[in-house]
């Protein structure tokens, strides 16, 4: 797959571990940053990642920061993109195959790297289900064009 991945500075760690261990499964992983521990805004980074898969661009993307949940909600601003804080593998099994999420949302300090690992393993090989799932995201959908205008 052609990802993309970004963090703020509190999941610079996990995402440098995080890139590599996309890298060594094969993944093509384009890194928007940030790039050290430096403060920076999340909804910057968050956003980026956000349009770049809404757009097409990567099949998927991959934010962290200290929990997940910041950059999930700046993500989740960008029409199209759908993003998921997955907290262990049954939430990234549900997120990838019940919600088709696109953009993987981790926390870098509430996670070490077994547990990081086994999230992205299980995100990455579970496929969308399809069926009664596809209708509750074209509602989701309609939600979206309803006040994203």
């Amino acid at each position: 797959m052609n990802l993309v991945i970004g963090s703020d500075h509190g999941g610079f760690k996990a995402k440098e571990f995080v890139k590599g261990f996309l890298q060594k499964a094969g993944h093509a992983v384009t890194d928007f940053g940030c790039y050290s521990e430096e403060s920076v805004d999340y909804p910057d980074i968050a956003q980026l990642v956000g349009e770049a898969v809404a757009r097409g661009e990567y099949d998927k993307g991959v934010l962290v920061d200290g929990f997940g949940g910041a950059v999930c909600l700046a993500a989740n601003k960008v029409p199209g993109a759908r993003a998921v804080a997955a907290y262990n593998s049954v939430a990234a099994r549900f997120a990838a195959g019940h919600d088709d999420a696109n953009v993987l949302c981790l926390g870098g300090k509430t996670h070490g790297e077994v547990a990081l690992a086994e999230i992205l393993q299980v995100f990455f090989a579970t496929p969308f289900e399809g069926g009664r799932h596809a209708g509750r995201l074209a509602k989701i959908a309609a939600i979206e064009a309803k006040y994203c205008r």
